[in-house]
């Protein structure tokens, strides 16, 4: 914008314009930006991690059953010299362990199919094919294997790959990981059904949807959860008709997400997650002198110690019935918003206050 369109602008633009160059740029901490993108004078000014000075340190449990055990005694009086017999009655002084995982190979084993000739008829006789012969070389401990480092320690199949090799000696190629995947992926079917089970029918459900490569495309990792489950989906899509497919037409009484268009109106309520609603009232306060922000600060830490001092009491005392809970939490709430709360049963999800 130069000189001219500034002259342009009238009184009101111009005030507009000044106050929107003085707001604070958002943060890891009043949005949902990762903290790599915050100022490096930011990051400097942050806490560094690790023990505090003054912190008590804590050593390594010792093993109750080790596998071997092997006392060190002395050979000779460091004073006098004198050998010393190894019945001498001793004490123990300190124990140190050592710890080593052993050698992994892979066992190789090998099934040959022998034929014979039939010494009455002649005819030539061969063994049985051997169970499982005809569909894959690999047991259901390397399946297992390549499931956990693929899936749950989310190793590309060039890294899986890699890590097979350096670790086990075994050479596999990326379409036979990419089989092994796909046979093991019938084993998690009678789960997720029951898992999409629960879903379909809980009254409360949180989701919550994230970018993801796959195969290198960009395509959406979509969490659904609810008191009894938790579903993961992977979708090219970020738009609604991933929820419609999951949810197969069923409407719960609360949905909890953020206020991503695609994740309003699939249930009766719509409770905003308490996360977003945090990080923009930090932002409020960092950004203006406005007081609601302020009493909204205040009423999340109140809301927080309440809900944490009933989690606590809950041993103890019946849970509070739905009216008395809605009056207790209302009552906290300063200057409520019918739009936004009204629709709050409990926070979070099942029950319980979560963070998405």
């Amino acid at each position: 914008m130069g000189r001219a369109d500034l002259e342009r602008l009238s009184k009101d633009e111009l005030i507009e314009l000044v106050l929107r160059l003085q707001r604070p740029e958002k943060t890891s901490r009043t949005s949902s930006k990762p903290p790599s993108t915050d100022r490096k004078e930011q990051r400097e000014r942050s806490k560094p991690g690790g023990a505090k000075p003054g912190h008590e340190g804590h050593s390594r449990t010792l093993a109750q059953d080790p596998d071997r055990v092997i006392e060190h005694r002395p050979a000779g009086c460091p004073d006098c010299g004198l050998v010393l017999p190894p019945d001498l009655p001793a004490e123990m002084v300190s124990t140190h362990e050592h710890i080593e995982l052993p050698p992994v190979r892979p066992v190789v084993e090998q099934h040959r199919r022998l034929a014979v000739t039939c010494p009455a008829c002649q005819a030539r006789v061969a063994a049985p094919r051997p169970a499982g012969a005809a569909s894959t070389p690999f047991g259901a401990r390397l399946h297992a294997t390549a499931v956990s480092l693929k899936c749950f320690q989310a190793l590309s199949y060039a890294r899986l790959q890699r890590a097979l090799c350096d670790l086990f000696g075994l050479t596999i190629s990326q379409g036979g990981l990419m089989a092994m995947l796909r046979r093991a992926q019938a084993r998690f079917a009678p789960g997720r059904e029951a898992a999409l089970s629960a879903l379909r029918r809980a009254a409360v459900v949180a989701c919550d949807e994230t970018g993801v490569r796959i195969e290198g495309s960009n395509s959406y990792h979509w969490v659904f959860r609810c008191e009894e489950a938790v579903v993961h989906h992977a979708a090219p899509t970020r738009g609604a008709s991933v929820v419609r497919e999951m949810m197969d037409g069923h409407r719960p009484a609360v949905w909890l997400s953020d206020r991503y268009s695609a994740q309003q109106g699939h249930a009766d309520r719509q409770q905003t997650c308490l996360a977003h609603l945090a990080r923009d009232v930090a932002y409020a306060l960092e950004a203006g002198d406005d007081p609601v922000a302020f009493r909204l600060k205040l009423w999340f830490g109140s809301a927080s110690r309440w809900r944490a001092g009933s989690a606590a009491l809950r041993p103890q005392r019946s849970r509070p019935s739905g009216a008395s809970w809605r009056r207790r939490w209302m009552r906290s709430w300063p200057r409520r918003s019918p739009a936004t709360w009204r629709a709050t049963s409990r926070p979070g999800c099942g029950g319980r206050a979560t963070s998405c």
